[in-house]
Formats: structure tokens, sequence, C-alpha cells
């Protein structure tokens, strides 16, 4: 029993939610939300490849520590979520935000905005721009080349 919880409890791999965030500097950070864990683990990185690298290494140190106090210690995959200014960023290069904003209907100066962290968006422009995304995800799936 490590704090309140009892890892023996939990199924063999435990699915956790990894925020990503990005920070006013352009720096990435990336944590555990989830209520049932007690420990904290944050990884930082320049892109989003390396901030995750780096959670997962804070992983393994933590994993070490609890096996050489002799804890238990469980079996995590990962569900990363990104915050809105994150994803934008991180996929500029796939994604530009011409693109996005033909495809989500809003304008490219406030996408950029939320880039850059001068606005946030509302919850329901970040559904808007979701929900745009996962369709052009789909359609995308969809697609048959000859």
């Amino acid at each position: 029993m490590v704090g309140s919880i009892n890892f023996r409890t939990f199924a063999k791999n435990m699915k956790v939610t990894v925020i990503i965030e990005q920070n006013r500097n352009g720096r990435y950070s990336a944590y555990i939300s989830d209520e049932r864990i007690t420990f904290g683990i944050l990884g930082e990185g320049n892109t989003v490849a390396d901030t995750i690298e780096d959670f997962k290494i804070g992983v393994e140190e933590m994993q070490e520590l609890y096996v050489s106090e002799g804890k238990p210690f469980p079996e995590l995959e990962y569900d990363f979520k990104y915050d809105t200014a994150s994803f934008l960023a991180s996929y500029s290069k796939i994604l530009s935000l011409a693109g996005l904003s033909r495809l989500t209907g809003l304008n490219q100066g406030q996408l950029s905005h939320y880039v850059t962290g001068r606005k946030k968006p509302t919850p329901r422009t970040v559904s808007k721009i979701r929900t745009s995304v996962h369709d052009f995800g789909k359609q995308l799936c969809q697609l048959e080349l000859v």
C-alpha cells in the first residue's frame, strides 16, 4: 500500500492521462493527470517528442525508486492529451494554420493567438477544433489511393 492507493487492485496495465502543455516560452511539459497516482512525474522539452521521452525517463526513474524501496509500481499505459496551444504548435509543420483555418472555419489570426498563448480558446472553440480534426482524420482513414 502506497499512500491511500493499493496498486495490487489495479489491472495489469493501468491507463493514465498525461497532459502535454506548452508554456509561454515555447517549451513543452508533460505530467500525469490522474487522481489514482500519488507520485508526480514531469517531462520537459523543446518539442513534444523530446517532452514525451523525458516524461518516460521520469517514469523509469520513479519505477527504479519504488523497486529499490520494495514498493509495488503499476504498469502504466499512457493516454496523451494536448492543450490546444500544444496541439497547434506541435502539428504546425504538418497542418498549417491556414489549412487549420479552412478545416475549422476559425480565423487564422485567432488560431495564431492560441499557439502563442496570447489568448485561450473557449471550451466551445476547443470542441470545434477537436471535432474538425477528428472528422478530417476519419476522412484520411477512409482514403483509398489507386
